[in-house]
């Protein structure tokens, strides 16, 4: 019995081990750990980039509504497209509402920017010009400049007509959701700025409004970190 007990113990095929061996998945929690880690991470990581830019669009299309009602020494309006010697429908509706600023008297000016685009015979600034003139807004409260054709353009070129003119304050004005990056812009430049957006904008469509905020978004991120 001894004998058969021997070979059983030391030639058996399956000897039962004496002790556990070593575990081969030890080395996969070690490695999973740092993944698991790596992964929450990111996960916070998006979630808090998702809840910045739900925010900013919140921000961006909230700003241009902020008008308090406060006068300033003149209306700076934004350049938009000018269909030969009319304004396009978009910039027709910021200039309309330049017009009843000057007119309520909350501005004693209109600065009128924008410069021709690509073949075209006029430019924004004079469009806008003889746009106002036909609208009983006297020669003396216009001024305008031709030669920009960004928006941060716009605003150099004001600024000069600022001050030269000694105007110290300013409403800009243009769509509603333009208005965060062109404030932002025009007090970097020294003008005292305030928003007022037209509520006419023909940006009517959910489409068309979430492009236009999107653009701008990114748009004003950055002119905000990249002065650009």
């Amino acid at each position: 019995m001894s004998v058969f007990r021997a070979k059983d113990q030391d030639g058996g095929s399956d000897p039962e081990p004496e002790g556990p061996l070593p575990s081969s998945r030890q080395p996969a929690k070690k490695k999973s750990g740092p993944r698991r880690f790596l992964r929450r991470i990111t996960a916070c990581l998006a979630g808090l980039f998702a809840i910045y830019l739900i925010w900013q669009v919140i921000a961006v299309s909230r700003y241009g509504f902020k008008d308090d009602g406060r006068q300033a020494d003149c209306a700076i309006v934004l350049g938009g497209a000018a269909w030969h010697d009319k304004p396009s429908p978009v910039f027709r509706e910021r200039l309309n509402h330049a017009i009843k600023l000057y007119l309520d008297g909350r501005v004693g000016a209109l600065v009128l920017t924008g410069g021709k685009g690509a073949g075209a015979p006029y430019s924004e600034g004079e469009v806008a010009r003889d746009y106002c003139l036909e609208r009983n807004v006297p020669e003396h409260a216009l001024f305008m400049e031709g030669n920009s054709t960004t928006t941060i353009q716009n605003l150099e070129e004001a600024g000069k007509i600022l001050d030269r003119q000694n105007f110290r304050s300013a409403l800009v004005v243009s769509d509603p959701w333009h208005l965060r990056r062109g404030v932002l812009i025009a007090r970097r430049q020294g003008i005292a700025a305030s928003p007022s957006g037209t509520r006419s904008s023909r940006f009517q469509s959910l489409k068309s409004r979430s492009r236009f905020t999107l653009r701008e978004l990114y748009l004003y991120h950055r002119y905000l970190f990249l002065n650009r």
